[in-house]
């Protein structure tokens, strides 16, 4: 299946970094999108990050004319609109897992092909398709990622044996899984083996978890929507950029967002 692809010609290449408020080094590098956060005190426990020169301690902050680098090459701050930011929506196929790891066969990176250094945001299971967004904005990753700031996702699940009432009723008010009870959530039946869901979560396996407690079996899984992004008439094994308009709407609904340490 052929990707969607649109050029990048820029080159972005920065000689100083500048900042209107001293920002943590970490928190630098992520924003870049060079790494994670927890990646890049991995980098700077390492050695391989410097300050203008110097090796800097865990927790250094980055000012206005600091000169970052990384393995020796500069990296270049983030513009204050984030306009050299990456961020695409992608119709995982099933069996592609999200990881970054480009050792793990059948990875995301690899699967997306973006020239660009980019992450997804959050996971979707190896045995699920569906909507995943990807970026190179770690900033961003952080404030959707946060458990308290529920950002709606909607999934269309298919199971084995016939949808009762019972069984509707039962996943919207919460199944107890992994140690808790599920948030309440909406559900509603789309046909004789199918319904839709929508939560505000993210535990590891969750619907397929909560569907295995009460006696059936998830043969398809597929996530349509995340907050206001719509998968619609992406195919497997395709992606997108996100419009400005999504972008925007993305950006206003994690703007008071808490945000990882």
């Amino acid at each position: 299946m052929p990707h969607l692809r649109v050029p990048l010609s820029r080159e972005t290449e920065f000689v100083t970094m500048t900042t209107e408020t001293p920002k943590r080094l970490n928190k630098y590098l992520s924003d870049t999108g060079v790494c994670s956060r927890r990646e890049a005190d991995k980098l700077i426990e390492q050695k391989r990050v410097t300050i203008n020169g110097k090796q800097p301690e865990l927790g250094t902050k980055v000012t206005a004319g600091d000169v970052v680098k990384l393995d020796g090459k500069i990296v270049g701050g983030v513009a204050k609109d984030k306009s050299d930011r990456i961020y695409i929506a992608y119709h995982k196929p099933i069996g592609i897992t999200c990881t970054t790891e480009r050792h793990v066969k059948g990875n995301i990176i690899d699967a997306v092909g973006h020239k660009e250094r980019i992450f997804p945001i959050g996971r979707l299971d190896k045995p699920s398709e569906g909507l995943i967004l990807l970026t190179s904005d770690g900033d961003i990753v952080n404030k959707v990622l946060r458990a308290e700031n529920a950002h709606d996702k909607e999934y269309i699940v298919t199971v084995n044996q016939p949808i009762s009432e019972r069984f509707l009723t039962k996943m919207a008010k919460g199944v107890p899984i992994l140690g808790t009870v599920t948030k309440p959530c909406r559900v509603s039946a789309r046909g004789r083996f199918q319904f839709s869901i929508i939560l505000t979560q993210g535990l590891n396996r969750q619907i397929r978890r909560m569907c295995e407690f009460l006696g059936y079996e998830v043969t398809k899984l597929k996530r349509t929507r995340i907050m206001h992004i719509q998968l619609d008439n992406l195919k497997p094994g395709q992606w997108r950029n996100l419009t400005k308009q999504e972008l925007k709407q993305l950006n206003d609904a994690v703007k008071h967002s808490k945000k990882t340490a």
